[in-house]
């Protein structure tokens, strides 16, 4: 029993040896009592005031590009068609020879006029010498009155000849001249719609012209859209408030980002369209790299506010709560703060805050998911870069 009560002894001092060095009691002079376990510290948030920048409101549309000028080149003569000097889809510049059609039949004609011309010429001439015989003769009393009016009239309906021939000498020159068909202006041209040896018509003895080809122009370049009748108010206020006769709009391809292109609304239609309440307007563009074609859809947007102090903040920062926008915000004693807030659209990556935020809020904006909301967080100070000075 002895030996029994000493390893009882022994077990129990072991046990009481062992716990204590694993930390779970604690030994004090009355008795042992159990430790508690170090509270963790809260977790790490990276946080940031709002950026603040002097932008302008501006209203986004959905545009559509066209040509300045478009040009359908039918032909103005009939006729073989002979040569055809272009590639389909070249860039041509005004006066570029494109087509010709057979000019044998025009030079025909044209020397036919230019014969009849000298034939009244010439009849103009012997008309003249014999008015100056008769006045002469007439002077002396060997001429009538009547020989001489009637030498007066045959020399003026010899002029009227001489101006009718050479008025039908032009024709045939016009008509030479239209055998021969350049471009009106420069831009790019289309597929040729005739092939050499085709039969074209045109002129005014033709029931219909010949489409040959397009052409349309492309720098500067137009980009049309729609405006609503609230929109147009916006436009037509902004325009009032700052004393402008016209706005500055940006534009972006569908696989740009930003709005790398810039042109001027220098067009709005004279009335709203009453099936559609929307009015119609356009935008001029430069192109000079022709990159832009006639009939792409483009993102532009127009200017309704002059420019004011905005707040913005990366998207990541923000969370969706139902149908609200939050941010989660840090307060002096490192507690969690939500705050709904209201968005404007993205500017330069980065989203329009336009109410629920003040500039020295600290928004987190790294660190969403380890932050809720009355919970302690640690706050380290972060940045928010800004895109316009990158």
């Amino acid at each position: 029993m002895v030996f029994r009560s000493l390893a009882i002894r022994l077990l129990a001092g072991a046990t009481v040896v062992a716990m204590l060095g694993l930390g779970v009691f604690t030994v004090f002079p009355w008795g042992i009592v159990a430790a508690q376990p170090a509270a963790p510290p809260p977790p790490a948030v990276t946080v940031s005031a709002p950026l603040t920048r002097s932008l302008a409101g501006w209203t986004r549309f959905t545009g559509q590009f066209s040509a300045v000028d478009q040009v359908e080149l039918r032909a103005q003569v009939s006729g073989y068609l002979t040569e055809i000097h272009f590639t389909d889809g070249q860039l041509v510049h005004r006066g570029d020879l494109l087509f010709v059609v057979d000019p044998r039949p025009y030079q025909i004609q044209l020397q036919q006029a230019a014969a009849q011309a000298e034939t009244a010429v010439a009849s103009l001439d012997l008309a003249g010498q014999e008015l100056i015989r008769t006045t002469q003769l007439q002077k002396s009393d060997f001429a009538s009155r009547e020989l001489l009016d009637r030498r007066m009239q045959q020399q003026r309906a010899a002029q009227a000849t001489v101006d009718q021939a050479r008025a039908a000498v032009r024709n045939p020159q016009l008509n030479l001249e239209f055998t021969r068909i350049t471009a009106p202006l420069d831009g790019r041209i289309s597929s040729h719609r005739v092939s050499v040896g085709s039969l074209v018509s045109g002129g005014p003895g033709a029931t219909s012209s010949t489409l040959l080809t397009t052409v349309v122009s492309l720098d500067p370049i137009h980009l049309d859209f729609d405006m609503s009748e609230a929109d147009f108010l916006a436009y037509q206020r902004f325009l009032h408030d700052t004393k402008k006769v016209d706005a500055r709009v940006q534009a972006s391809l569908s696989d740009e980002t930003g709005w790398p292109h810039a042109g001027v609304l220098d067009f709005i239609d004279n009335q709203m369209d009453r099936s559609s309440g929307t009015i119609h307007a356009r935008a001029s563009l430069p192109n000079p790299d022709l990159f832009i074609a006639p009939g792409q859809f483009a993102r532009l947007r127009v200017p309704t506010t002059a420019p004011r102090q905005v707040l913005l903040l990366p998207d990541e920062a923000l969370l969706t709560d139902q149908s609200r926008k939050l941010v989660m915000t840090v307060a002096d004693d490192g507690t969690v703060v939500p705050k709904p807030v209201e968005t404007g659209p993205l500017e330069g990556g980065l989203r329009i805050i336009t109410g629920g935020l003040v500039p020295t809020d600290r928004v987190i904006i790294n660190g969403l998911m380890r932050a809720r909301p009355g919970t302690k967080v640690t706050p380290q100070a972060g940045h928010i870069a800004d895109p316009a000075q990158s």
